[in-house]
């Protein structure tokens, strides 16, 4: 497919409730006509909580459930990540949902120490890139945007996804390190936050965007808000050989088995 819209979901998340979530991402999707793909902030159902044997699911869980029958509703793939229990482990899990059922899956591997996720939540160590509708897409959780070894584009993906619980006392980073991770991919780089404060008294402040593989940003400001983009395939890859940065990368094996 040429041209691909991607919606992103910007809400300001209840605290630990998931109901009240599912709805209010309901009520938001509510006004999208038409869209390929839609994008959900980092633990859409919950908030970045340090309580995930109180706010767990399964793979059969109410929230999967919900993405599947938004993704039918659509015609649409929806992504986004969530608390998932899993053979004996609990993980911040990103969810890849096709409007035909199918469900591939992220687990979230870097781990944000600072807030102790380390300590409740087994790290993943397998990168997802998924094709669909002819793109190749890479979903990342939000600490993940600070090591640039794990997002670097060995797998020739064309639009870089991170979902994230990203506070505003470090915007300017988050800003920054969007545009860096697109330029030295080479590829569309999204990056979908929250608003609004969390029960640990984190302010959110938003700033969900689409960036090109050129650099240039387009930020939706600090509103709980829904925007659809549109990107074009001929557009990156006529960049990526007129301006073949990729070919020059270094070569390296990444050790994962830790």
């Amino acid at each position: 497919m040429e041209k691909i819209n991607i919606t992103l979901v910007q809400p300001d998340l209840i605290w630990e409730n998931r109901d009240a979530n599912l709805k209010r991402c309901s009520n938001m999707l509510n006004q999208v006509q038409h869209t390929n793909l839609i994008v959900l902030p980092e633990m859409f159902t919950t908030g970045f909580s340090m309580n995930p044997e109180k706010l767990k699911e399964t793979m059969d869980g109410q929230a999967v459930q919900w993405m599947k029958k938004l993704a039918d509703e659509k015609n649409a793939a929806i992504t986004g990540s969530l608390i998932i229990e899993d053979k004996g482990k609990i993980f911040n899990r990103c969810l890849w949902v096709l409007p035909n059922g199918k469900v591939e899956f992220y687990d979230k591997r870097h781990l944000f120490t600072m807030s102790g996720e380390h300590a409740h939540y087994s790290p993943g160590n397998n990168k997802l890139v998924t094709e669909y509708l002819g793109w190749r897409f890479c979903p990342l959780i939000c600490y993940d945007l600070r090591f640039p070894v794990w997002s670097r584009n060995t797998e020739n993906y064309d639009v870089l996804l991170y979902m994230a619980n990203w506070p505003s006392v470090r915007s300017h980073v988050w800003e920054n390190l969007l545009v860096a991770r697109a330029i030295e991919n080479q590829a569309y780089c999204i990056g979908v936050n929250r608003v609004g404060v969390d029960g640990t008294g984190l302010h959110y402040s938003g700033k969900s965007a689409l960036i090109s593989p050129k650099g240039t940003a387009s930020f939706i400001g600090e509103d709980e808000t829904v925007k659809t983009f549109e990107l074009s395939y001929s557009e990156l890859h006529q960049f990526r050989k007129k301006f073949p940065v990729l070919h020059d990368r270094d070569a390296f094996s990444l050790d994962t088995s830790n």
